[in-house]
C-alpha cells in the first residue's frame, strides 16, 4: 500500500510539474505514463484527488493556450489535450468513485468548453484536431455510464447547440462517439426537451444521419428506442422533415415493428393514430401521379411517403394486437376502400401506372419503365390493410359491404405484375370479410359470375364454391373435410 501511495505522489508531482514549465515533448510522456497506469483497475481506485486536480489544471491551461492568437503551432498542445482526455477517459472505466470525483472537481464544464473550442478551430491539420475531439467525447461517454448526475450535467451543458455542432463534424468517429453520448444521456424527460420547437433541429439532425449514414448504429438506436416513443417529438419532427426524411423515419418504424421475438415494439397508440391520420391526409398524392397535374418530383416524393405510411399501417394491423384499435380509427377504413376504388377505376379508364399488367419481364433492368414506379404493390397493400381492419370486426365487415367494396376486391383477384401477391391478399381479405358474416356471404353468393375465376384459394380457406345457372353459391365447410 505504501508503494502505491508513493507512486501516486510521484505521479501527482509529475503532472503538477507540467504547470510550471513551458510545454515540451517530455510533458506528453508524463501524461502517457499516467494514462497507461489508469488502465489498471487497482491504480484507478488508488489515484488521489490531488492528481486529478493537477490534471484539471493542465487541461485548463491548455484550453487557454489554444485560444491565444499568437500561438504559432498548436500541434503539441493538441497532443497534450488528447492525452489529458485519454487519462480522464481511462479513469472512469467501471469506477463510480472516479466518476463522482471528476464531476465534483468540474471536469465536465471544462471538457465541454474545450470541445467547443476544438470544433471551431481552423487548424491546418484536421487529424490533429480530431484526435482530442474523439478522446474528449469518449471521456464524456465513460463518465455518463451508470451515473445519472453526470448524464444530467452533460445534457444541461451541451444541449442542444454543442451536441448539434459535434454531430455536424466531418469525422465519422466524432459523430459516432457523440451519438453514443447522446444515447447514454437521453431519457423520457430529455426526449420531451427535444420535442420543443427551439430544440427540434437536434432531433432532425439525428434523423438526417439515420438517412445519410445508416451504418451509425447509435443514431438508429436513439431514433428507435427514444424518438418513436414520443408523440410530441414524432409530430414536430414530421412537420419539419422533407419527404426523404419522413420515409427514413417510417422505414425505421417499420423495421422496429418487424423485429423478431418482440411482442411489444414500444410504439405508443398515439403515434399509431397520428400515422393513420397522416396517411388519410396525404393519400391524394398517389392519385396525382396518374394525372401528372403537379411537379413530378414533388408528387413522387410525397407519394413515397404515403406508400411508406401504408406499409407501416399494414404491419401494425397484422400481428401486433396492441394496434388493433386502429380498426376503429375514424374513417381509416372508409378512406382505404375509397382510395382502392379510385385507383382501380383510374387503372381501367386508360393505360397508366394503376393499370393491371401481365408483363413480368417488365421487372428486368431493360423492361417497362412503369416497373420502377413507386405505386408497385400499392393496390395490393390497400387490399391487405382492408383485410387487416376487417379481421374479426363485424362493423368493418359491414362497412366494406355498404361501400360496395366486396365486388371491388373480388375484381382484384387476378394476377397483376404491377401488384405481386395481390390475388393472395384479395383472397385473404375476402376470407376476413365473410367470416361469421351471413350478409356478406349472401352477397358474394348472389354475385353473377363475370369472366374466368379461380376459387381454389377460397376452398383452401374453408369455403365451398358452386356455380348454378351462372350464379355463384358460397358455403362454409370444415377445412379438414
Amino acid at each position: 500500500m505504501a508503494a502505491s501511495t508513493n507512486n501516486n505522489l510521484e505521479m501527482s508531482a509529475s503532472i503538477s510539474g507540467i504547470l510550471n514549465e513551458k510545454h515540451c515533448p517530455e510533458h506528453l510522456q508524463v501524461l502517457k505514463t499516467f494514462t497507461s497506469a489508469l488502465r489498471d483497475e487497482k491504480c484507478r481506485d488508488a489515484v488521489e484527488e490531488e492528481a486529478f486536480s493537477s490534471l484539471l489544471k493542465v487541461l485548463t491551461r491548455l484550453y487557454g493556450e489554444l485560444q491565444t492568437e499568437d500561438l504559432q503551432s498548436p500541434t503539441l498542445q493538441l497532443q497534450l489535450t488528447a492525452e489529458c482526455f485519454r487519462a480522464q477517459r481511462n479513469s472512469c472505466v467501471q469506477s463510480a468513485r472516479n466518476q463522482k470525483l471528476l464531476r465534483e472537481l468540474g471536469f465536465i464544464d471544462v471538457s465541454l468548453k474545450f470541445l467547443s473550442v476544438l470544433r471551431a478551430m481552423n487548424s491546418g491539420s484536421k487529424a490533429a484536431v480530431f484526435e482530442p475531439l474523439r478522446c474528449g467525447i469518449q471521456f464524456l461517454g465513460n463518465l455518463a455510464v451508470g451515473n445519472q448526475l453526470c448524464k444530467d450535467d452533460i445534457w444541461r451543458l451541451s444541449f442542444p447547440d454543442l451536441l448539434m455542432e459535434l454531430l455536424s463534424v466531418d469525422d465519422e468517429k466524432v459523430v459516432t462517439y457523440t451519438s453514443m453520448v447522446l444515447h447514454t444521456c437521453i431519457d423520457g424527460a430529455k426526449v420531451e426537451d427535444l420535442s420543443k420547437p427551439q430544440n427540434i433541429k437536434l432531433a432532425l439532425k439525428v434523423m438526417e444521419l439515420c438517412r445519410t449514414q445508416p451504418d451509425l448504429d447509435w443514431t438508429v438506436l436513439i431514433a428507435t428506442q427514444h424518438f418513436l416513443k414520443s408523440l410530441a417529438l414524432v409530430e414536430n419532427m414530421y412537420s419539419g422533415m422533407s419527404h426523404h426524411e419522413r420515409v427514413t423515419l417510417l422505414e425505421l418504424l417499420f423495421a422496429q415493428l418487424r423485429e423478431e421475438d418482440a411482442e411489444e415494439c414500444g410504439i405508443p397508440p398515439s403515434v399509431a393514430r397520428f400515422l393513420a391520420t397522416s396517411f388519410q391526409k396525404g393519400c391524394g398524392a398517389v392519385l396525382t401521379l396518374a394525372t401528372g397535374s403537379a411537379s413530378s418530383d414533388e408528387v413522387l416524393q410525397e407519394a413515397l411517403t404515403v406508400i411508406s405510411l401504408l406499409d407501416v399501417l399494414c404491419e401494425m394491423t397484422s400481428d401486433h394486437k396492441q394496434f388493433m384499435f386502429l380498426q376503429d380509427h375514424p374513417d381509416l377504413l372508409v378512406t382505404t376502400v375509397e382510395l382502392l376504388g379510385q385507383v382501380h377505376a383510374i387503372g381501367k379508364a386508360s393505360k397508366n401506372i394503376f393499370s393491371a399488367a401481365q408483363n413480368f419481364s417488365s421487372f428486368s433492368a431493360d423492361g417497362d419503365p412503369s416497373s420502377h414506379s413507386p405505386v408497385i404493390s400499392f393496390k395490393a397493400h390497400l387490399i391487405r390493410l382492408i383485410g387487416n381492419l376487417c379481421h374479426s370486426n363485424t362493423n368493418n365487415q359491414n362497412k366494406v359491404r355498404e361501400l360496395e367494396g366486396i365486388p371491388l376486391i373480388l375484381d382484384n383477384c387476378n394476377i397483376d405484375s404491377n401488384n405481386p401477391f395481390m390475388s393472395q391478399w384479395a383472397i385473404f381479405t375476402i376470407r376476413n370479410l365473410l367470416e361469421k358474416n351471413t350478409q356478406n356471404q349472401e352477397l358474394v353468393a348472389a354475385l353473377e359470375r363475370r369472366g374466368a375465376a379461380d376459387y381454389s384459394a377460397l376452398r383452401e380457406l374453408g369455403f365451398l364454391v358452386e356455380e348454378i345457372d351462372g350464379n355463384v353459391l358460397l358455403k362454409t365447410v370444415r377445412k379438414d373435410s
